[in-house]
């Protein structure tokens, strides 16, 4: 597929034909955001807190939490790829084509300087439609945003993260004891 011109409407069936380069391709309201590997502080993020996740997720039963790269596109003008993302078991059996996701519990950006601005803006308008949560890791400040739809401000979280989930018990995480892991100190 040669590269469309700068005022092509992207789409995501356009965006899977894409060749695999190494970049992560995105398309939100038919805009293709492009953005190079994460770096290893990042990766390093997403699987400490991929980990307790996929823990909890299985315990209760809620549903499987998984990690990009994932093609979640509820539309036809937006793909993205959330760093960390947990979705409901569908009718007890697992789900076999990204097609089959439309819905989020939970999905997760960690902070890339090249990210920043759409994390927050753009994809946090995509996830307030698609997620029941959408959390920002912010690793240099050590904090975790959390956006639940209809909010206009984030809950700012720096010591324990609680989520309520439909399982009895909440996912909880220590904030410093998770960064401190990510960091090394």
């Amino acid at each position: 597929m040669g590269m469309p011109q700068a005022n092509t409407r992207w789409t995501a069936d356009m965006v899977r034909a894409l060749p695999d380069d190494g970049n992560r391709y995105e398309v939100i309201d038919g805009v293709l955001f492009v953005t190079p590997a994460p770096n290893v502080r990042h990766q390093r993020a997403v699987a400490e807190l991929q980990v307790p996740l996929t823990l909890y997720t299985r315990s209760t039963g809620i549903g499987e939490t998984l990690a990009s790269p994932a093609d979640i596109s509820a539309r036809e003008d937006r793909l993205v790829q959330p760093d960390i993302f947990v979705f409901a078991s569908a009718a007890g059996r697992r789900v076999r084509d990204w097609a089959e996701i439309t819905h989020l519990l939970l999905a997760v950006e960690v902070l890339s300087p090249s990210t920043a601005r759409a994390d927050r803006q753009e994809k946090r308008r995509v996830y307030a439609e698609l997620a029941d949560e959408y959390w920002i890791v912010d690793l240099d400040a050590r904090l975790i945003e959390r956006w639940r739809p209809g909010e206009t401000r984030p809950e700012i979280v720096t010591d324990r993260l609680v989520w309520q989930t439909p399982a009895p018990n909440p996912f909880e995480l220590d904030l410093p004891e998770y960064f401190a892991s990510v960091d090394g100190d």
